[in-house]
């Protein structure tokens, strides 16, 4: 179900109808919010006004019987101002915007890390309700860090978790994991999230290993329509012309992605 295009630009302002800490860092925040929840898909996201900050992009995180469902990491003014809200404040949302992930094929591996699970764990919600194989690797610095593995599990998704320091499942990172699973299984599709840096690795073996790959970018968005720049990598606009990208789209920025990013005011900067 699609609004109009002039819909989903109008800012809905909406009372918090439930708050969630999912771990020490992070929490869920869901809305009632119908028109915005039906037309959602795994892979696209909102702008989430914070009365009075800023206004940010948020991943979909969950979108059922109207209710939509964004999970943030505290990691600035408008995160930490956003934490301090409580069930029956305000926020403003709009959306959806951006592309999705592509769920067409049957045996899928999705690799997360940090608050990249969130669009990660609706797509393997939509995925097994189409029938699909779901295999989910879960990467933290430690164990109380790790993001809705009980929520895969009771999907039935065969979830392998990974922790820096070893307090929880496997240790060491993700992408460790997820070379011995390209190792010794096969896999029609590789679907990733999670920090750059991190990205930039699975993309490699994605390319060593000859699996098709989709990646959720995340990058500084003001407009979220395409208009600023402030998101660009290479030719793309990360807001409009993702934030998935195909392993193919991703090898034209290859001297970009990974490497660098941009700040507010539009200056490269490292990760």
């Amino acid at each position: 179900m699609e609004g109009s295009s002039l819909e989903k630009h109008r800012t809905q302002v909406q009372q918090l109808v439930r708050v969630k800490r999912e771990t020490p860092t992070i929490k869920s925040f869901y809305v009632d919010c119908p028109s915005i929840a039906s037309s959602s898909s795994p892979g696209q996201f909102v702008m989430v006004w914070v009365i009075g900050v800023d206004e940010i992009p948020m991943s979909v995180s969950s979108a059922k019987g109207g209710v939509l469902g964004f999970t943030v990491e505290e990691v600035g003014e408008a995160t930490s101002k956003l934490y301090e809200l409580r069930e029956g404040d305000l926020v403003g949302v709009r959306g959806p915007y951006g592309n999705k992930f592509d769920l067409s094929e049957e045996n899928l591996l999705m690799i997360g890390g940090g608050s990249g699970v969130a669009p990660l764990a609706f797509a393997a919600e939509k995925a097994v309700s189409e029938g699909k194989k779901v295999t989910a690797v879960i990467g933290a610095s430690t164990g109380n860090e790790l993001l809705f593995v009980s929520r895969l599990r009771e999907l039935e998704v065969e979830t392998i978790v990974t922790t820096e320091d070893g307090t929880a499942g496997v240790k060491g990172l993700a992408t460790g994991v997820l070379e011995d699973l390209l190792v010794e299984r096969k896999f029609d599709h590789l679907f990733a999230c999670g920090p750059e840096p991190m990205l930039k690795i699975i993309f490699d073996l994605a390319e060593k290993y000859e699996i098709p790959l989709q990646v959720s970018l995340e990058r500084m968005m003001k407009c979220s329509v395409g208009l600023c720049g402030s998101c660009c990598i290479g030719p793309y606009r990360v807001c409009s012309d993702g934030p998935v990208f195909t392993k193919s789209e991703l090898r034209r920025v290859k001297d970009e992605f990974g490497i660098f990013k941009r700040d507010a005011s539009g200056r490269k900067v490292g990760f």
